[in-house]
């Protein structure tokens, strides 16, 4: 192939994508301007989704690119299996990180605010929250990379080159959804503490 071949190719992949990606990160942003009230509900929240955000972008756009290597080099098939260990562990491993990002953020959100002397709300609740948020959202994102993944490689397309945009989207769009589930659920159940 010729280096005008390949840049056609690696293009007619990634658009798409990176369209979807535009599309998503807009409505990322008209729900979470659709959240001021609750933001405001819980003090220090602001300060955490930008790094909830980040962490399910790095964690399960790790997750994809780990299936695509392992597709690359033929460790797994491009099918779901209940009885394929590594995908299950990488999949579990990727929750387990995503969840522990999550509990590190809310506590160093936490710490950091309450050093600087500026309103903040209770460790239990931001942890709460955080924890709420990255399960519904782990688990969707783990759905969402090995679906993409999958089905691009079956299709014939580079799974890396799909993993990015539309992980980073998918984060987005879920990430900021279910952090407005996860607020409302916690302060439903802790009530206004």
């Amino acid at each position: 192939m010729t280096v005008r071949e390949v840049a056609v190719e690696a293009y007619r992949e990634a658009l798409p994508a990176l369209g979807a990606s535009l599309v998503g990160g807009l409505l990322a942003g008209l729900v979470l301007g659709g959240m001021r009230s609750d933001l405001r509900a819980v003090e220090g929240l602001l300060v955490l989704v930008p790094a909830l955000l980040a962490t399910r972008g790095n964690v399960y756009g790790s997750l994809g690119a780990r299936l695509a290597t392992g597709l690359h080099q033929g460790l797994i098939e491009p099918r779901v299996r209940a009885g394929d260990r590594r995908l299950r562990a990488a999949a579990a491993a990727a929750l387990g990180n995503g969840l522990v990002a999550s509990l590190f953020a809310a506590t160093a959100a936490f710490a950091i605010l309450s050093m600087l002397d500026a309103p903040v709300a209770a460790l239990g609740r931001l942890i709460g929250i955080a924890l709420v948020a990255g399960l519904l959202s782990g688990v969707t994102l783990a759905i969402v990379d090995i679906t993409v993944v999958f089905a691009g490689y079956r299709r014939g397309y580079n799974p890396d080159t799909l993993v990015g945009p539309l992980v980073t989207t998918t984060g987005d769009v879920f990430g900021i959804l279910f952090l407005l589930i996860a607020v409302r659920s916690v302060t439903l159940v802790l009530g206004g503490v």
